[in-house]
């Protein structure tokens, strides 16, 4: 098992991509910057996306451009093709992030074309990243079920991690769209991966649909995966896969680690402090099992 593990903080894109009211930028921002000072090495910022398609990340260049970034974080920002590849460029992007999926269906529910016409999509991005000196990273969806389709063989999984591994991504995260996967079947897809690129090139993002997640991470852990992706107070989820109650708290996952002797260089009080507060912006319950008990506890 590894002795350290980089937590990839999703909250301020994948957490607030679906929230059905406006969130004003000034709050992202704050969100942002805060998760940094907590010592997250990174931090999914925003999304290059249409505004038509999702409203929420309308200001992804006010973000990105305002945002004060901090030395040693990386600052990562979805971009689905060329054109909000080169919009993030323009704003200042050092990391972008592509996304497929191991779903057919799920792929042409989600980004209207099938995983091959994903992959020819992202090739002239990571080829122009790489002129540019612009790192990529590869998110795979549906990992261990799909909304449509079911159960999905490893093999299929292993096939798209690999073709974005090959292409230039120098990470590719593993998502649990749904949450259904357990852990032996998260080992399986895992090790399908492994046999195609190297271990440390993969990271887990599990959702915890099925209260599943931190024993999926915990599986990948003894396999030597040593990062995953997480959401400050368990915000986000996915509005095309009914019953998903979204991502792994971060607070969750920090307690964990901390807990079996894993370092993760972040300060859990003061992630237990933020995820309290977006969640009292946002009008929400707080997500975090962990955050609620160490917040409790401190009140006594």
């Amino acid at each position: 098992m590894k002795s350290s593990v980089r937590i990839v903080e999703m909250g301020p894109r994948d957490g607030l991509q679906n929230e059905p009211k406006e969130v004003p930028t000034a709050v992202k921002i704050e969100l942002i910057e805060r998760l940094a000072d907590a010592g997250l090495p990174a931090v999914e910022a925003t999304a290059f996306v249409s505004p038509k398609c999702v409203p929420q990340m309308a200001d992804h260049t006010e973000v990105l451009e305002r945002v004060r970034r901090k030395p040693g974080v990386d600052y990562p920002v979805l971009t689905p093709n060329l054109k909000g590849f080169e919009s993030a460029r323009a704003a200042g992007a050092t990391e972008v992030a592509v996304f497929a999926a191991a779903s057919e269906a799920f792929s042409k529910k989600n980004i209207n074309c099938s995983i091959a016409e994903s992959l020819d999509r992202f090739r002239p991005v990571t080829e122009a990243a790489k002129v540019a000196k612009i790192k990529v990273r590869g998110y795979v969806s549906c990992v261990l079920g799909c909304p449509y389709e079911g159960e999905i063989a490893p093999k299929r999984v292993a096939d798209v991690a690999k073709a974005l591994y090959e292409m230039g991504c120098y990470e590719v995260s593993l998502g649990d769209t749904i949450g259904t996967g357990t852990p032996e079947k998260t080992k399986a897809m895992i090790q399908a991966c492994a046999a195609q690129m190297p271990m440390e090139k993969l990271a887990g993002h599990y959702h915890d649909t099925y209260g599943q997640a931190l024993a999926n991470i915990y599986a990948s852990l003894e396999l030597g995966v040593g990062t995953f992706d997480a959401s400050i107070a368990g915000l986000g989820g996915c509005p095309y896969a009914a019953g998903a109650s979204g991502n792994v708290a971060t607070e969750d996952v920090v307690y964990m680690l901390h807990g079996v002797g894993v370092r993760t260089g972040i300060d859990l009080e003061r992630l237990v402090d933020i995820g309290q507060w977006i969640s009292g912006v946002l009008k929400r319950d707080y997500g975090s099992k962990a955050g609620k008990a160490i917040a409790a506890k401190k009140k006594k």
